[in-house]
């Protein structure tokens, strides 16, 4: 007999960050929680590529080898990153945690990058599952620091393994086990850990039977606490897959997230591959965004976080499928029926202007609203102009400048000869000093909104090289977390 699962989910943005970065993804085969970074720009994108790459793999059935299938669409994942910031350079220095529980048959594969974590409520016992992969962690491993202490340590933002667009191979946990029917799991971005204790976190999940008033007791748990981070939250329940209860559902603290392109419920759809045309195979010239939409609409799942708004507003980033090769694009969705032929618009346009044509009034008529609409764009040239040119004068990027980090006025950007930015300062922390991705970051520019959040982003840098620890430590070499949203840093980072 296999497993499957009963799931809730919930993400909320916080109570200091402006944007969710995290995304997460519940079915009755699937969980992926992921947890983006990148500043400004990317870390949403990342979290929800990541978790859509996975959920081909919420079906019934064998996967072959759960434990390679997923680590090796987890790979995929992060190569598709990769392709991404080919195709735009803004998202450079992207990255995001990727934490995944996948039902094969009788078996749970875990499989782990970065810092979110899956807990096991299994019959009297409560354990976390996964080991972050982060700087103080290692040293917690090795003994040389106390996990008390890890709060306060100068590293605590510095992850050491993510997936993103620098390394091309990252090295995944992966976990095989037996479940018991009834047992529990828990998926979450460090937004809940950050500020719930774990003893908090094991007393609701036995608290109550019913998985949607979990994961909101946890998400309000957090918020009560300053959320300062993100928070997401994925709780799963293992039952027989020959059960035919009803899977819970929650959504966003808003109300439930609707199945991209379905207005079916969970109960009105099937896993079963012969249950109609939602499941036929579609052509390869169809969109992967509209093959993805199909694909998410054929079976009961709940999609919240950045990955959420990405079906909603039709911004998906995703990997077209080629006879050739799967090229990285963000792809901007559209219904087909709601598109005009062109042919038809061509046609109407010319039979317009032939009417248009045959009054010499008209003609007059014509060429007056030319020339106001000429001078009406002149003016907004202008204006456009003199706007972009007082919000480039107020932004600010921490770059690189002779080797050292340096902080610059303007953005990271030029037209033509002209460059849009000029040195404001250049600091004596040197570039090759810093973790490998911090490193990446810098060189690809990171995005500030003001001297003061520069400023604060060249002390976190600064405090993730090697000699700015007092005693001696392995030399971190991981993604480096900044805080964009309040002068204080919190424990997870700005995503």
């Amino acid at each position: 007999m296999g497993v499957a699962f009963r799931y809730a989910a919930r993400s909320d943005v916080g109570r200091v960050r402006s944007k969710n970065d995290d995304s997460a993804y519940a079915g009755r085969h699937l969980a992926v929680v992921a947890d983006g970074m990148g500043g400004h720009v990317g870390g949403d994108v990342a979290s929800a590529s990541a978790v859509m790459d996975l959920t081909t793999l919420d079906h019934t059935g064998h996967h072959g080898q759960g434990a390679t299938v997923l680590a090796d669409e987890i790979q995929n994942a992060n190569q598709n990153l990769a392709r991404l910031v080919h195709g735009n350079p803004r998202l450079g220095g992207m990255g995001t945690t990727v934490t995944a529980l996948l039902a094969d048959e009788d078996e749970l594969v875990v499989a782990h990058i970065g810092d979110s974590r899956a807990y096991r409520l299994h019959g009297e016992e409560f354990e976390q599952v996964t080991k972050d992969h982060t700087f103080v962690q290692r040293l917690i491993d090795e003994g040389r620091l106390r996990p008390e202490e890890a709060e306060s340590h100068p590293h605590k933002n510095v992850l050491m393994r993510v997936l993103g667009d620098v390394d091309a191979s990252p090295e995944i946990d992966v976990t095989t086990l037996r479940p018991q029917v009834g047992e529990r799991w828990l998926l979450c971005s460090d937004g809940l850990n950050a500020v719930v204790r774990q003893e908090t976190i094991e007393s609701v999940l036995r608290s109550t039977g019913d998985l949607s008033q979990t994961v909101d007791t946890l998400v309000e748990l957090t918020l009560d606490r300053g959320a300062p981070d993100n928070v997401t939250v994925v709780v799963v329940e293992v039952f027989g897959d020959d059960d035919t209860a009803v899977v819970p559902r929650t959504g966003e603290p808003q109300g439930a997230v609707p199945d991209p392109g379905s207005a079916l419920t969970s109960d009105e759809m099937t896993d079963d591959p012969a249950a109609g045309e939602d499941t036929a195979p579609v052509p390869v010239t169809e969109s992967s965004a509209a093959v993805l939409r199909r694909d998410l609409a054929a079976r009961p799942h709940l999609l919240v976080g950045a990955a959420a708004n990405a079906t909603q507003t039709g911004r998906i980033p995703t990997v077209s499928d080629s006879v050739l090769e799967r090229r990285a694009t963000l792809v901007q969705t559209s219904a087909p029926d709601t598109l005009a032929d062109p042919q038809e618009v061509e046609s109407a346009l010319h039979r317009a202007e032939a009417a248009a044509g045959r009054s010499p009034r008209r003609r007059r008529h014509r060429r007056a609203i030319a020339a106001l609409s000429l001078a009406a764009v002149g003016l907004l040239l202008v204006a456009g102009a003199w706007m972009a040119s007082t919000w480039i004068s107020s932004q600010y990027y921490v770059g690189e400048a002779q080797g050292n980090v340096a902080i610059y006025n303007g953005v990271s950007q030029s037209l033509g000869p002209v460059s849009l930015s000029e040195l404001e300062r250049t600091t004596d922390l040197r570039v090759e000093d810093l973790p490998g991705f911090a490193r990446e970051r810098v060189r690809t520019a990171i995005p500030a909104d003001s001297l003061a959040e520069a400023e604060r982003i060249v002390r976190e840098l600064r405090e993730s090289a090697p000699q700015a620890t007092p005693s001696p430590e392995p030399r971190p070499t991981g993604t480096v977390r900044r805080a964009t949203s309040s002068p204080t840093s919190s424990p997870g980072g700005d995503r």
